[in-house]
């Protein structure tokens, strides 16, 4: 972020100064978190389910914030607004119409894939110029205005995952940072139950390329129909990827190695080159697709752009991290989040590392969120689906949604046992799992199950219980 003094913030953001003695004392960065205050940042006081920022103003210029971003004076230093996001957004808009107006905005957005497929983007457009990329997923109204906080004037491609939870969501984001490239990978079940079925998910969805000028580009998945048909919702130029034979980017020949990485050939208009991708499963190569397209309209030629496909990496974690115990059991950390589509992506890429080594697979699944009625058919759909991939065994954890997944792949055949806790499932996994086994571990975000990922690859003596452990 260009400096800006805190008397020029206040009149970007409509506030109002009190306790400040020096108006011209230049802010350089933005926080949230009041641990991470610093010279020169700002402290944004946010008021959440969790706690009310306000509280934290004094301790967070003692740690050497210039000021807080507050709703009512503090005692300390403070730019005073009738509502702090609102007025955040403002200062994100006005960066990017000053001091980015030389920047290529690139958004992203889908039901699934969206954070591996921005991360993809973000690495092969970094060959072409300075680029920063939304953190994580850091994709909501306090993450996008942060992001572009992080942007300067020699920033040449702003690389932004866009989320909603219902219509209006992305459009409110999009009039913060209007992109000139949008990318939509996918309409799935995600938070379906907050919308209220995938016709409202794609109409949220789509808002994302309604945003673009005539002169910009929407880059849409070709094999998703719900996607494809947000083509009409725009007069910008359309690039469409897949395995389509009618898609612009395709990829053909697709097969997966023995350790489950996707490898296939990129066609392009352009012409062809071999991909091997580092990261696992399926999906992978939808996302990749995906950052293909877009650096092609960054310039590059189908070679580069498959080289540095092949060398790109995971960002954000726990999605799809994979590693491998000195016994040579796997274990795939993909608990970040979970929905009914990419938990079947996730089960199919266990199946395939499994088989392609003749080895155990086994998978640990929590309840997925946000699925309103269509929660038990779902969870029974997610049951047999484990059942007919011929795993060693599934494990269910909690209550309700875990007995539902259970009873459904127990009858269909599958050995598939529920357990209450992490702590359980972590003890009944020290007992059996044997050298060389693969072991997935999905559900929701809140269901936290990272952290029984992350005891599997401690040593069995000397850890504390898997619930006692927190990790933001």
């Amino acid at each position: 972020m260009q400096p800006m003094s805190l008397s020029a913030l206040a009149r970007v953001m409509d506030g109002a100064l009190t306790d400040v003695t020096d108006l011209e004392a230049p802010v350089t960065s933005v926080v949230f978190d009041s641990r991470e205050a610093a010279a020169g940042t700002l402290f944004l006081a946010l008021c959440g389910d969790h706690g009310d920022g306000h509280e934290y103003a004094r301790p967070a210029v003692e740690a050497g914030a210039v000021a807080v971003l507050a709703t009512r004076p503090v005692g300390v230093p403070a730019i005073v607004v009738e509502d702090v996001l609102e007025a955040f957004g403002r200062l994100a808009r006005h960066l990017v119409h000053t001091t980015l107006n030389g920047t290529t905005i690139v958004a992203i957005t889908g039901s699934a894939g969206k954070t591996s497929t921005k991360d993809l983007i973000a690495q092969t457009l970094a060959a072409a110029g300075p680029t920063v990329a939304t953190y994580q997923s850091f994709n909501n109204e306090i993450g996008l205005p942060l992001t572009i906080t992080r942007a300067d004037p020699a920033t040449r491609y702003l690389v932004l995952e866009m989320g909603a939870r219902g219509v209006g969501h992305i459009a409110s984001l999009t009039g913060i940072a209007p992109p000139a490239i949008s990318v939509v990978t996918n309409v799935g079940t995600a938070h379906i139950g907050e919308f209220g079925g995938r016709d409202r998910i794609a109409l949220a969805k789509g808002e994302i390329v309604e945003a673009l000028p005539p002169h910009g580009v929407a880059v849409l998945n070709a094999d998703d129909p719900l996607v494809s048909a947000m083509a009409r919702r725009t007069t910008a130029r359309v690039v469409t990827y897949g395995l389509a034979a009618d898609a612009t980017i395709r990829a053909t020949d697709v097969r997966l190695d023995a350790q489950g990485r996707p490898g296939y050939t990129l066609t392009t208009p352009e012409g062809t080159a071999p991909v091997r991708l580092r990261l696992l499963g399926e999906p992978q190569v939808h996302n990749s697709l995906a950052a293909a397209a877009v650096a092609r309209e960054a310039g590059m030629g189908v070679e580069q752009t498959a080289v540095l496909l092949d060398a790109a990496t995971l960002r954000s974690p726990w999605r799809m991290e994979t590693t491998t115990r000195a016994d040579g059991v796997t274990v795939i950390n993909d608990a970040y989040n979970a929905n009914p589509d990419s938990m079947r992506h996730s089960l199919d890429a266990l199946a395939a590392v499994a088989r392609g080594g003749d080895r155990r697979a086994i998978a640990v699944l929590g309840r997925m969120n946000e699925l309103g009625d269509d929660s038990p058919g779902a969870h029974e759909g997610i049951g047999r689906t484990a059942a007919g991939l011929g795993l060693e065994q599934l494990i269910t954890i909690g209550g309700e949604e875990a007995r539902w997944m259970q009873r459904a792949a127990s009858a269909a055949g599958a050995n598939a046992v529920q357990v209450p806790d992490q702590d359980t499932a972590l003890e009944l996994l020290r007992r059996t799992l044997r050298p060389g086994d693969v072991v997935l571990v999905k559900a929701s975000r809140g269901v936290q199950l990272q952290q029984l990922a992350e005891q599997l690859l401690k040593p069995a003596t000397g850890t504390v219980p898997v619930g006692a452990r927190q990790r933001p």
